[in-house]
């Protein structure tokens, strides 16, 4: 037993419970494994109908993965024990998505990265007013994977490739109207919410339903037409060129905003989002999103991020190649290309 998750079942409900608080619930590699390991045994299980996915206590449902770790081995061991972590995360995120039982995934609080990869899949997502939804990975040199790539695509007009390079944060409302969540309730209903699921789980939708509320309106919604109209091209220098050339103080603010991220792995989020959109098995996703993880974390820019934004906080990463200019075609041909065989991703057995 994993002590950062806590694993049980009520009646004919499983329970996975993140609860590694001082990480804001960050997923490790033996959490990933753990869950994984429930999930298999309550698929074959015919007392378990359904299953909530929840986090213990504190302000995050869940953070991320384990940066700090996956920094280590890209400075180490030339990215090995972080291509396991990824490997193994990416199965648990597909383990979800293609789960046959129902799981209610309540994001309550921070859920950015690796929370988005095991919500996201959920059949019932619960946003409340203090979720924090972000998937921030272009400020440290990452990109939007554990099925980002999927998720974000099949977001309305272009609202997925804003999410991705700017790494903007979406509360509870407006993850609502996104379809990002399924259902909003306040956060002082979900302990009831808990209890109804777990009394009858064959209502899980009925309950939602019957407890949600309307949220207050979603602020992100009124810059759809800017976002649709900015973003609307797959390469990275016409977002910025349009950008640059609305003089309004919306568009200097995003403008700003994409200066500071990594121009490498912007360009890989919007050539991953393109190619995911046309994707029709999640298995391919997750195998795109694994071949170029294998790649970006042992690329300069991701030891880098991490150093700046986390690790030393000063917040002024030297990208390399420094400009958007400078991530050429075959650069990106390299990172998205496939492995050798043997090494590319599979899903869980």
């Amino acid at each position: 037993m994993n002590q950062d998750v806590n694993i049980h079942s009520h009646g004919k409900v499983g329970h996975i419970s993140l609860d590694r608080p001082k990480a804001l619930h960050a997923l490790t590699l033996d959490m990933c494994h753990a869950m994984s390991a429930a999930l298999s045994e309550w698929a074959h299980d015919e007392a378990v109908e359904a299953v909530v996915l929840d986090h213990a206590e504190g302000r995050g449902f869940c953070a991320g993965g384990d940066i700090g770790m996956l920094r280590h081995s890209a400075l180490n061991d030339g990215g090995a024990s972080g291509r396991k972590f990824f490997h193994d995360e990416y199965q648990l995120n597909h383990q979800l998505f293609t789960y046959d039982k129902p799981v209610v995934a309540f994001m309550d609080g921070i859920t950015m990265g690796g929370g988005v990869g095991i919500a996201l899949p959920c059949k019932y997502r619960v946003a409340t007013e203090h979720t924090r939804f972000a998937m921030p990975e272009t400020g440290i040199g990452l990109f939007p994977d554990v099925g980002g790539g999927w998720h974000l695509s099949r977001l309305q007009g272009r609202l997925g490739q804003f999410l991705a390079l700017t790494g903007a944060r979406l509360d509870g409302a407006e993850c609502l109207w996104a379809g990002i969540a399924t259902h909003y309730l306040p956060s002082e209903k979900l302990a009831e919410a808990k209890a109804r699921i777990i009394e009858h789980p064959g209502r899980i939708a009925g309950i939602l339903s019957d407890l949600a509320e309307t949220p207050p309106e979603a602020r992100i919604a009124g810059n759809l037409d800017r976002i649709n109209r900015h973003f609307a091209s797959d390469r990275f220098e016409d977002i910025l060129a349009s950008l640059e050339a609305d003089e309004g103080e919306w568009a200097a603010k995003e403008l700003a905003t994409l200066r500071g991220k990594s121009p490498q792995t912007c360009k890989v989020a919007l050539r991953q989002l393109a190619n995911a959109k046309d994707f029709t098995d999640f298995t391919d996703n997750m195998r795109q999103e694994y071949r170029i993880a294998s790649r970006v974390i042992v690329r300069p820019d991701f030891a880098e991020g991490v150093r700046a934004v986390i690790v030393d906080k000063t917040g002024d990463p030297a990208w390399d190649p420094a400009t958007p200019e400078g991530v050429s075609e075959e650069l990106l041909d390299s990172i998205f290309a496939p492995l050798p065989e043997g090494e590319e991703w599979v899903p869980l057995v």
